[in-house]
C-alpha cells in the first residue's frame, strides 16, 4: 500500500480517486466543497483539512478547473514552501503551456517534483481506469508515480521532460477533437438540407471512413440534436480552444480553423448552451 493525495474531486477526480482506494492504496482527499470528500471518505479514503495537510503525503494528484484554480491553489498561496522536501506533484488537469512552465520552476523553487499529466478520456473511461496518461517531466518523477498512473490508466505516454510538453500534446488533442465536432455539424447539416438521414450517414461514415471514438461518440449526439448530460461542456470547450489559439501565437503558428471556431464557441455560449457539452456548436448549422 502506497500513501497518495487527490486534490479536486470533480467530475474526473471522483472515479480517479475512487479507483486509487479501490487498489489498496492509502488515499487522501481535499476538496472546496464538502460534499464529494464525504463520498470518499465513505469509500475508505481519509479526509485532509487543507491543502497543505494534502501536500504532507510523497504524491499528489490534483484535478483542478484551470489556470487560475492552480495557480491560486498551489503557487500563489504559499503551501508548497510547507510541503516536505521530495513530494510530488502531478497536475492531471488540462492547462496552458504557459502555466505548466511556471509551475515547474516555481515547485523547484520548492524542492517540490512537478510532473504534468493530462489525460484523454471522459468519466466513463476514468471510471474503468482506462486513461490514456499524458506525462512530461523528470523521468525518475515518472518513475515513482507510475505504479498510480497504471492503477488509474490504461497507456502512459512519456512525452518529454519538460512539464509543458504533455500539455501541448493534450491541448492539440482537445483541438482536433473541436475541428471533428464541426465538421461533424457541417456534414449533417448538408445531409439534411439534400434529404439523407443524419444517423444513417453517421453511421455509414463512422463504421467506414471514420472509425474511432470521437466521431462515433460525437456524431449520433450531432445527428439526434443531443447535448444532455454533457460530458465535457461548451464552456470548457471554449477555455481549451483558447489555450490553443494562445500557444499557436507563442509559436507564431496560424491555426485558420481555430479562429473560425472561437466564433463558433463563443456564438454558441451566447445562445445559451454553455453547460450543453460541446457538441452543441453544430447548433451553428442552419438545420
Amino acid at each position: 500500500m502506497r500513501s497518495i493525495a487527490v486534490v479536486g474531486l470533480g467530475a474526473m477526480g471522483r472515479p480517479i480517486a475512487h479507483n486509487l482506494v479501490k487498489a489498496g492504496h492509502d488515499v487522501v482527499v481535499w476538496n472546496r466543497s464538502d460534499a464529494p470528500a464525504e463520498e470518499l471518505v465513505a469509500a475508505g479514503a481519509r479526509r485532509a483539512a487543507s491543502v497543505t495537510e494534502a501536500l504532507r503525503t510523497p504524491v499528489v494528484f490534483s484535478l483542478l478547473s484551470d489556470d487560475r484554480a492552480v495557480t491560486q491553489t498551489f503557487l500563489d498561496s504559499g503551501v508548497l514552501a510547507q510541503a516536505p522536501a521530495g513530494t510530488v506533484h502531478v497536475n492531471l488537469a488540462t492547462v496552458s503551456a504557459d502555466l505548466a512552465r511556471r509551475a515547474g520552476e516555481v515547485h523547484a523553487e520548492h524542492g517540490v517534483g512537478y510532473v504534468a499529466a493530462p489525460v484523454f478520456g471522459r468519466v466513463p473511461v476514468a471510471e474503468a481506469g482506462a486513461l490514456n496518461i499524458l506525462a512530461a517531466g523528470e523521468a525518475e518523477l515518472i518513475d515513482r508515480v507510475q505504479p498510480f498512473f497504471d492503477v488509474i490508466g490504461s497507456r502512459t505516454w512519456r512525452l518529454g521532460d519538460r512539464p509543458e510538453q504533455a500539455n501541448i500534446v493534450k491541448i492539440l488533442g482537445n483541438y482536433l477533437i473541436a475541428c471533428a465536432i464541426q465538421s461533424l455539424g457541417e456534414a449533417v447539416s448538408l445531409a439534411e438540407a439534400a434529404g439523407v438521414d443524419s444517423g444513417q450517414l453517421v453511421d455509414l461514415l463512422t463504421s467506414t471512413l471514420f472509425p474511432g471514438p470521437v466521431h462515433s461518440g460525437y456524431g449520433p449526439m450531432i445527428a439526434e440534436r443531443r447535448y444532455q448530460p454533457a460530458g465535457f461542456t461548451t464552456t470548457l470547450g471554449r477555455k481549451d480552444l483558447h489555450l490553443a489559439l494562445d500557444a499557436a501565437a507563442t509559436h507564431a503558428v496560424p491555426l485558420p480553423i481555430g479562429e473560425l471556431l472561437r466564433t463558433v464557441f463563443d456564438q454558441t455560449i451566447t445562445d445559451g448552451h454553455g453547460a450543453d457539452d460541446w457538441a452543441a456548436i453544430a447548433e451553428q448549422q442552419p438545420r
